[in-house]
């Protein structure tokens, strides 16, 4: 785990690339605050509008910690501050619309003309901004005849084909273990925004950036997408297996579950003679190359299958690893989280926490100039940085922050100020 002192030093010596960017966070659930939260661990600010009452949707899904965070919310939203503003009340919106010109992003995911109708559309903003970066995540295409239904993961992975290549052959359709398609439309709308920035700082445009979750899904599919259209019906589904390499995939020990991957033909003569002491299995001309494997793979794989299965998995690991063969073990998910990889790369350390003391968080997956970026902020609890951030950027005095709370408008989890 981090120290203090050693996360303060880490950060004061790190140029974050997008230091100085503010981002007004409109969205919740996924895929937005995911965008929001890859430019935060970037160096932007970014500053989360909630509810005043119930704050993201995700603030009661997934395992609760302290009083309005749960272990879903807190994925998605560290380096972030949060303030509380009810966006159905004409002083929320004139709130937001006296923030967004020290601003350069805003992220929304509002149903379709939803923004519109609360007035914070695009053309609004950028008449209040004419540089303003404006991305909005939706469900669907805004020029399309489903622009108005609401975007969900489980039914893009449904409709997109993501089930249906997903699972094994003689098994139902199967959705991922996490909502990609909102991982995929998040990241993609971060990508977006970086790109705008970029050009941003060569022209001074503005832009407006949509994503939909059903382009993603489609995306998503890949090499197999392209496969169906060449095929012209859907392709074998494989589980675990690589529909194009073989060996290629997961495969029982005498012990425990291994992960195989043979890329190439010398890796293939090496795991057969080197591994499972089986050099009749690469001598067959059936398995001469890949492309024969792939083709006679209902004759190789039990045969693979068997000489795996009689042998110790650690083992096989070491022989694997001395023939230059990749391999690993198949671990469960809070044994990957705690195994010794993970905490030398402190990809999850403890921040501290008001309410409980302290709470596990994902660090960022990327690294600049040979250190990962830190975890500048846990994420917030509801409205943390209301009173703060709306005095420092709109001047707001202690008298109108509590005439706001008592209207509704937001709330002061931190005790209201003094009169």
């Amino acid at each position: 785990m981090m120290t203090e002192q050693r996360q303060q030093a880490q950060e004061a010596t790190l140029d974050f690339p997008l230091e100085g960017v503010r981002v007004l966070d409109l969205s919740r659930v996924f895929a937005g605050p995911l965008c929001g939260q890859v430019l935060a661990d970037y160096g932007a600010e970014v500053v989360k509008v909630e509810h005043p009452q119930r704050g993201d949707d995700t603030r009661d899904w997934g395992i609760r910690i302290g009083k309005t965070e749960t272990t879903y919310y807190n994925s998605m939203n560290r380096n972030k501050r949060s303030i509380t503003l009810d966006l159905q009340t004409p002083e929320g919106i004139r709130i937001v619309h006296e923030l967004v010109p020290q601003f350069d992003v805003v992220i929304h995911n509002f149903k379709h003309g939803g923004a519109e109708k609360l007035g914070l559309g695009y053309d609004v903003l950028k008449a209040i901004k004419p540089d303003l970066i404006y991305c909005v995540i939706a469900g669907y295409g805004s020029d399309g005849p489903e622009a108005k239904r609401p975007g969900y993961d489980l039914v893009v992975q449904g409709e997109s084909g993501l089930m249906a290549i997903n699972g094994e052959a003689h098994s139902p359709p199967l959705k991922f273990g996490v909502a990609v398609v909102d991982m995929m439309t998040g990241m993609g709308a971060a990508q977006a925004v970086l790109a705008a920035l970029y050009g941003r700082s060569r022209n001074g445009r503005g832009r407006l950036i949509e994503l939909a979750l059903y382009d993603s899904g489609i995306s998503l599919t890949g090499y197999y997408g392209l496969d169906a259209l060449q095929l012209g019906h859907d392709p074998e589904r494989y589980g675990n297996a690589h529909p194009s390499i073989v060996p290629y995939g997961m495969y029982e020990a005498s012990d425990g579950p291994l992960i195989v991957a043979v890329g190439n033909n010398a890796q293939f003569e090496r795991f057969c003679r080197q591994v499972i002491e089986q050099p009749h299995i690469v001598e067959d001309p059936r398995f001469a190359t890949n492309v024969q494997r792939a083709r006679n793979r209902l004759e190789l794989v039990p045969l693979v299958r068997e000489a795996i299965g009689a042998l110790p998995r650690e083992l096989l690991l070491q022989r694997m690893t001395e023939a230059g063969i990749p391999c690993g073990r198949v671990a469960g998910l809070h044994e990957a989280l705690t195994c010794e990889r993970s905490r030398r790369s402190r990809l999850v350390q403890d921040m501290p926490h008001p309410v409980v003391g302290s709470t596990p968080v994902f660090a960022p997956a990327v690294r600049l100039d040979g250190e990962r970026l830190p975890i500048r902020r846990a994420p917030p609890t509801l409205g943390e940085g209301t009173r703060e951030l709306l005095q420092q950027l709109l001047a707001m005095s202690d008298a109108e922050l509590l005439a706001l709370q008592q209207a509704g408008v937001l709330t002061l989890p931190d005790g209201p100020p003094e009169a």
